[in-house]
C-alpha cells in the first residue's frame, strides 16, 4: 500500500479541525485521492518519481490533496449537493445547479496542472519536408 500524500493532521491545520464523524471518512479519502493523482499520473509521469526528484512537488502533492478532500467532505452525503437552488411560488417551479452532477470525487484540471500532469506541450511538425 502506498502512502498518502496528506495527512489527518495536515488536513486538520490547513483545513479546519474535523468533527469525529468526519475523520474516518477523512483517512479514506486521502487515500483514495492520492491514489487518484498517482492514476492521473500514469501516462509517461509518475508522481511518486517526480516528487523524488523535486522535493517541493510533495508539498504542492499535499497541498492539492487537501482541496480535493476538503471539497469531498463538503459535499452532502445525505441529500443532493447543490451549489444554486431557486424556488417560484405559484408556478411550481424549483431549479437547482448540482455541485457534482452524478456525485463522487473529482480533481479539477488546474489541480493536476499544479503537479505538472496536464501541462500543454508545444511542437513543430515539419508537414512539407522543408526542415532537414
Amino acid at each position: 500500500m502506498m502512502t498518502s500524500y496528506a495527512s489527518i493532521a495536515d488536513l486538520s491545520d490547513l483545513w479546519r479541525d474535523l468533527k469525529s464523524s468526519e475523520t474516518e471518512r477523512a483517512e479514506i479519502l486521502l487515500e483514495i485521492v492520492s491514489d487518484s493523482l498517482r492514476y492521473e499520473a500514469k501516462v509517461g509521469k509518475n508522481l511518486d518519481e517526480m516528487i523524488a526528484e523535486n522535493p517541493a512537488l510533495a508539498t504542492v502533492a499535499k497541498s492539492v490533496t487537501i482541496d480535493v478532500t476538503a471539497r469531498a467532505l463538503m459535499t452532502s452525503t445525505d441529500t443532493e449537493p447543490l451549489t444554486q437552488i431557486s424556488q417560484s411560488a405559484l408556478g411550481y417551479a424549483v431549479t437547482g445547479t448540482y455541485l457534482v452532477p452524478g456525485g463522487g470525487l473529482f480533481i479539477k484540471k488546474s489541480e493536476l496542472a499544479r503537479l505538472g500532469l496536464k501541462r500543454q506541450k508545444v511542437g513543430v511538425m515539419d508537414i512539407y519536408g522543408i526542415d532537414d
